[in-house]
């Protein structure tokens, strides 16, 4: 879920405590800013500290101006095959390709474990924000080479690697020839876990209290349940088994509707929570409207809406297509 997400979550969670809804009331918003935090404290950990620290064993530093994607495959065959003879993880670091500033070659990582195989395809030249700018002679150009062994995956099996900074691969030993890809390996794990939920509350106890205390618990606990709705998942019992627990595969993190649905309910939970428990003579509303006007009718109205403009895309392509035929 996108940073917005889990900050509207953690309000969310902190509007459920009547304690903090009276605080607030009478002017002390610290409860609600506790919980905005907190809901994006995880990835914080993880996106702005963590992810320096955590060491590679193998950099991937492509040519910019030879953008072969022969030596990227190698590179990952040879580390799993490192990891297959030693038996030891290895992490792979794919660095982004810069061509100029404000200018990068995308290219993408297709793991293919039935086939036995690693495919990198070169993509075209992208800005910053990841779109193309130019089509040349290296766009779709592929490369691929065997992967010995059986490959499990803990995340998807395409990845795109386009602008700012690449991702990272660890390969571990899984026992019987088997190995274990992990996509970012130093994401969602002591971060996202019981452990970090309750040193949380223990800072927040020592600091201002049992609300807190559990307003804080409370955001970071709401930040790893929607983290495992994806494809990952979270290492929610660090320190008593090692590695990530794979997610339900419901949503991903990037996609639309799953972050603004979250962020709306969001909004729509710390409202009724600030009337429900607030103080408001004279002023009615009825919940199951509320439910209904506020959630059911603009849900239905974005998933048409999400329909409609797929299938006005669709119909462009076809006329595209027929036009160039």
């Amino acid at each position: 879920m996108k940073g917005i997400g889990h900050f509207a979550v953690g309000v969310a969670a902190a509007s459920c405590f009547p304690g903090a809804v009276e605080a607030a009331a009478d002017g002390n918003p610290l409860y609600f800013i506790l919980g905005g935090i907190l809901g994006l404290l995880p990835d914080t950990l993880d996106f702005k500290f963590y992810r320096f620290f955590f060491k590679h064993d193998v950099e991937v530093v492509a040519d910019p101006l030879d953008p072969d994607p022969l030596p990227i495959a190698n590179t990952l065959r040879d580390a799993v095959l490192r990891v297959l003879t030693e038996g030891v993880p290895v992490t792979v670091k794919l660095n982004t390709i810069r061509e100029s500033a404000g200018r990068w070659r995308c290219y993408t990582v297709a793991f293919d474990p039935p086939a036995h195989r690693i495919a990198v395809t070169m993509g075209p030249a992208v800005d910053t924000g990841g779109q193309p700018l130019v089509r040349d002679e290296w766009v779709g150009r592929e490369a691929a080479a065997p992967l010995p062994g059986t490959l499990h995956l803990d995340y998807l099996a395409t990845t795109v690697v386009d602008a700012f900074d690449g991702p990272e691969f660890r390969f571990v030993p899984a026992g019987r020839g088997a190995i274990r890809a992990e996509f970012i390996p130093w994401h969602r794990q002591w971060s996202h876990s019981f452990i970090c939920a309750l040193v949380c509350g223990l800072l927040g106890w020592a600091a201002w209290g049992a609300l807190a205390a559990a307003v804080m618990v409370s955001a970071v606990l709401m930040h790893i349940g929607f983290d495992q709705l994806g494809f990952m998942g979270c290492n929610v019992l660090c320190l008593i088994r090692s590695g990530r627990r794979r997610g339900m595969q419901l949503m991903q993190s990037g996609d639309v509707l799953p972050n603004l649905v979250a962020v709306w309910v969001s909004c729509l939970l710390t409202f009724w929570n600030l009337y429900s428990l607030g103080r408001h003579p004279g002023l009615f509303i009825n919940p199951v409207k509320l439910l209904v006007f506020g959630f059911a009718l603009p849900l239905l109205a974005g998933l048409g809406l999400r329909r409609w403009l797929r299938r006005c895309g669709r119909m462009h392509r076809l006329t595209d297509a027929s036009a160039n035929s």
